[in-house]
């Protein structure tokens, strides 16, 4: 399900489905590939410095604290309007539940990084240094990313935020993940095009 051609064959049988009035046993579903040009991650090194990476530029993202004390954050966005072979997500939705599914290339320095995520808004042109640490509109439970993730897909529960972001008529879900502590542990994330890209899945009435 995770490639583009079969995400928009979703997407048209979720729109179809939203017009049919499918009931509780039949909600519809959209899926929502992460939009590589405006992901990315920052950095804030012990001197101050901070470094900016889209992801179109590396293919993954990373958050979490170096072995040299740089803290990185990372950045998703998530189109709600199929502008990524997804489905629409309609603005009079209700959210049932939302999760994304996100694909681990390797976790450094430690055996576990505990893990926020905050929902934020920021602009899809490019990240700037003040994304780094904008106050977040909501923030859910912390949970950790381990080494045994490695090489693995990851799912998060996100319908705390899907549904915030949906209360607040934004167009995009869009994420930062950050480490829980200022501790040593660095995730990488993938956000490539070969099927490993981070995938939104959202389910509503």
């Amino acid at each position: 399900m995770r490639k583009i051609g079969i995400l928009g064959l979703v997407g048209v049988l979720a729109l179809a489905l939203a017009g049919c009035g499918g009931g509780d046993d039949h909600n519809p579903v959209i899926h929502s590939l992460s939009d590589q040009p405006a992901d990315g991650d920052i950095g804030f090194t012990a001197s101050s410095t901070f470094l900016i990476s889209q992801a179109n530029d590396t293919g993954n993202v990373r958050y979490g604290v170096d072995s040299g004390g740089t803290e990185f954050r990372a950045f998703l966005d998530f189109p709600l309007d199929g502008s990524t072979g997804g489905g629409v997500l309609p603005l009079n939705a209700v959210i049932v539940s939302a999760d994304i599914e996100v694909f681990v290339n390797n976790v450094s320095f430690s055996s576990s990084v505990p893990t926020l995520l905050d929902l934020v808004p920021f602009s899809i042109a490019g990240l700037t240094i003040p994304d780094f640490d904008s106050a977040p509109l909501l923030t859910r439970t912390p949970f950790d990313i381990r080494t045994s993730d490695i090489n693995n897909f990851v799912r998060i529960d996100v319908t705390s935020l899907m549904a915030e972001a949906q209360r607040q008529g934004m167009s995009n879900l869009q994420l930062r993940f950050l480490p829980e502590f200022l501790a040593a542990g660095l995730v990488e994330l993938d956000d490539s095009t070969q099927g490993r890209a981070p995938l939104l899945t959202v389910e509503f009435r």
